[in-house]
């Protein structure tokens, strides 16, 4: 029996040595990827989000990764390839990777990200805290080891920020950083039509698309698409990574600090 847990703990040790080694070969190679977007996809699952809402979000977003429309956009970038993680926020302390990073680089990897979204639950019900889901999405990409030409927090929601961090300060320092950070602002109809302080908060003065643009959007190319319900989220975000990903605001989007394209 002793000369079983001696072979046991030597076996554990040879083990533990060789996953120390192959732990950085791993990150090394991953380091080593070129992409042409490190993107966040950063949604927003707060109280003011019902479960209907929830839904055709998430399948907005899944329908939009696999869209073909979308896979040419990757196709025809210079690596032919991005790299993509998907977080889900709400309040300060509510923030969650529900996709860790993947690589998108044709039709199978899009369906297997895709599916992967569609099934799984939804992470929070809580307040909306955009500075503190900003610096989570920030972390992330301090992490994610690729080479990427260029790094984007794609940010969707359907109010303003009512807790956490000032997103202004977020904001300020990921573009300090050089990422850059898009938006989609949802106007959530039903909430707005409840009053009182809901409606204030998915509806601010100027509406909320402005909110986004003053208060969230920043860097190179920055824009923010408004879209009038969730019942068109997946259209806007087949428009939105398209243009993410050319690098080139959609038409109808607002850039930060300038009025709507025409």
């Amino acid at each position: 029996m002793r000369g079983v847990r001696v072979c046991v703990a030597i076996s554990a040790t040879v083990v533990a040595l060789a996953a120390a080694a192959i732990g950085p070969l791993a990150a090394s190679a991953r380091a080593a990827q070129a992409v042409d977007v490190a993107l966040v996809l950063a949604a927003d699952v707060s109280r003011s989000i019902n479960d209907e809402e929830f839904a055709l979000q998430r399948r907005g977003y899944a329908a939009a990764i696999a869209n073909p429309t979308v896979l040419d956009a990757i196709r025809s970038g210079r690596h032919g390839a991005i790299a993509v993680s998907f977080v889900e926020w709400a309040g300060e302390a509510e923030q969650k990777t529900v996709i860790d990073w993947a690589v998108i680089g044709d039709a199978a990897d899009a369906r297997k990200f895709a599916a992967a979204l569609v099934d799984a639950p939804r992470s929070y019900v809580g307040r909306t805290a955009i500075g503190s889901a900003i610096d989570f999405s920030m972390g992330l990409l301090d992490e994610s080891g690729f080479v990427a030409d260029r790094a984007i927090i794609d940010v969707s929601g359907d109010g303003t920020s009512n807790q956490g961090r000032p997103v202004t300060d977020a904001r300020d320092a990921a573009l300090s950083a050089g990422v850059t950070i898009n938006g989609l602002a949802i106007f959530n109809r039903r909430a707005a039509s409840e009053g009182g302080f809901l409606a204030l908060h998915t509806n601010p003065p100027g509406g909320l698309a402005k909110y986004y643009r003053d208060n969230v959007i920043g860097g190179p190319g920055a824009f923010v698409v408004p879209i009038d319900d969730f019942h068109g989220f997946d259209e806007a975000m087949i428009r939105k990574l398209v243009a993410e990903i050319a690098g080139a605001p959609p038409r109808g989007a607002l850039l930060a600090g300038v009025t709507a394209l025409r």
